[in-house]
């Protein structure tokens, strides 16, 4: 028997359903039969040899899903913690992102898979731009096939137009050996589009129009993509519910209007956009346009890789931008819009609806896929109480309260623990990829890579600075 043919019942917990209703259920049992989940309710009956996880204060809820990750730069975890957009451009379009190998590739999907669903994030979009070559992408496709998670290969490559890898027959051959009919959880086209009037991007459309498959695109980023872009895309039939349109953060409202009249989503990554400089987080603008939003953490070159943080920073600045708004003219914010209910929602469903899987997971409701997180800590003081449950999921929890993760019925975690992983394999390979890396650009430019300089900060004149004090008189002096 399977781990997918073995009943798992979690007994006890409290049940975020994530449902229209948003329904929350105390005390209360989930049933997965077959992969599916059979029933959620107190007191269910289970089979006999079903597998019996306690959830007794604990929160469960469905696996979370991520709409835009570079899997391939987490073996890079941490390297850019202090670069801006400008500086991450520059090292991985222009001058070190065509050093990685096919095994390199392997290496950051390998590892950031893993990262994932120890995270409880159960489904994850792969933008993978660094598929310079067939045997890349092979590389990353391999990696994800070796963990049970769902994921999406978005597939780009950075160092040519989309116009011209997506129209190659290299492409449509891995396509064609790689897609139809393998492991993946789903397919689509990541490219940019810079606002070129000729619109040259209009061949790799073409191509994702021709294979059934979504397009996912950096739009509204600061100095790279911008409302020309979006203009393009209207105005050439190529705007979908289907797109996925990551950060929208410098877009104007005709952009905005354009993305929900054709009923597009946006991909939010707010640690990315708060600190790269891509523009402010645009929830408050999206929540104005009636946009649908998904999460995403973006790369481990600079971020955590959980939704976690993704969710905490998002209601942050959602709420921060809301009451800078208000201040502006004089008032007070009594009521946040933004609840963290909502959040917890972008995180989960939000992520299902903008891959075109919201039939399948992102609730715990019979007949969805067996895509469950159980988030319980019995050693952590930040696990008790739970008063609110989904506040507590944003601004409580955290990747070590993941303690069971179930994917499709497969259990991927157990008691705080990955099932089935070799992560002593993983860390080999990604040492293997460092040691490449440091070795063929030189220990001088790897520094420098990671440390970039740091500006001169202008002290202003300070009318009451004082620069000497007089024990006489007790005061100080100018």
């Amino acid at each position: 028997m399977s781990a997918t043919d073995r009943p798992v019942v979690f007994r006890n917990g409290l049940v975020l359903t994530m449902d229209d209703a948003h329904t929350v259920l105390p005390g209360a049992d989930v049933l997965v039969i077959g992969g599916r989940i059979a029933q959620v309710g107190v007191g269910l009956t289970a089979p006999d040899d079903a597998l019996e996880i306690d959830a007794t204060d604990g929160i469960l809820m469905p696996g979370m899903v991520d709409t835009h990750r570079h899997l391939w730069q987490t073996a890079m975890r941490g390297y850019g913690a202090d670069w801006t957009l400008t500086q991450y451009f520059v090292w991985y379009y222009l001058e070190s992102g065509r050093l990685f190998r096919p095994e390199d590739v392997y290496a950051g999907n390998l590892l950031g898979a893993i990262e994932a669903i120890d995270a409880g994030v159960t489904t994850t979009v792969d933008w993978s731009h660094g598929l310079q070559t067939p045997e890349h992408a092979d590389a990353a496709v391999d990696a994800l096939e070796a963990v049970d998670g769902r994921f999406v290969l978005a597939y780009g490559n950075i160092q040519q137009g989309p116009w011209e890898w997506a129209t190659s027959p290299e492409f449509r051959d891995f396509h064609r050996r790689r897609v139809d009919g393998g492991k993946l959880a789903g397919f689509q086209l990541a490219f940019d589009v810079t606002g070129d009037p000729a619109f040259p991007e209009r061949a790799a459309f073409e191509v994702a129009r021709e294979l059934g498959v979504a397009v996912t695109t950096h739009a509204g980023v600061w100095g790279a993509t911008n409302d020309d872009g979006i203009r393009l895309m209207h105005e050439n039939g190529f705007m979908n519910p289907s797109t996925v349109y990551v950060h929208a953060a410098t877009l104007t409202q005709d952009s905005y209007n354009r993305i929900a009249a054709t009923g597009g989503s946006v991909s939010v990554s707010t640690e990315s956009e708060q600190s790269a400089g891509q523009g402010y987080p645009p929830t408050w603008q999206l929540r104005h346009h009636d946009i649908p939003v998904s999460l995403s953490m973006d790369t481990s070159v600079w971020w955590s890789g959980d939704l976690f943080s993704a969710m905490r920073s998002t209601l942050g600045a959602d709420r921060s931008r809301e009451h800078l708004e208000a201040h502006a003219k004089q008032e007070t914010i009594t009521h946040c819009h933004l609840r963290a209910e909502q959040v917890v929602e972008w995180a989960t469903r939000g992520g299902a609806r903008a891959l075109g899987m919201d039939a399948t997971i992102g609730a715990l409701t019979p007949g969805r896929q067996a895509d469950v997180v159980l988030i319980k800590n019995d050693a952590s003081p930040a696990m008790f109480p739970i008063l609110n449950p989904h506040g507590h999921v944003v601004f409580q929890a955290q990747r070590a309260d993941v303690h069971t993760v179930l994917v499709g019925g497969r259990v991927v975690k157990r008691d705080g623990r990955l099932v089935g992983v070799d992560l002593a394999a993983a860390r080999a390979a990604v040492a293997s990829t460092i040691d490449h890396l440091r070795e063929t650009m030189g220990e001088e430019a790897w520094q420098r890579g990671m440390n970039p300089d740091v500006p001169e900060t202008a002290i202003l004149e300070n009318p009451y600075q004082y620069t000497e004090w007089d024990a006489g008189s007790a005061q100080w002096k100018h």
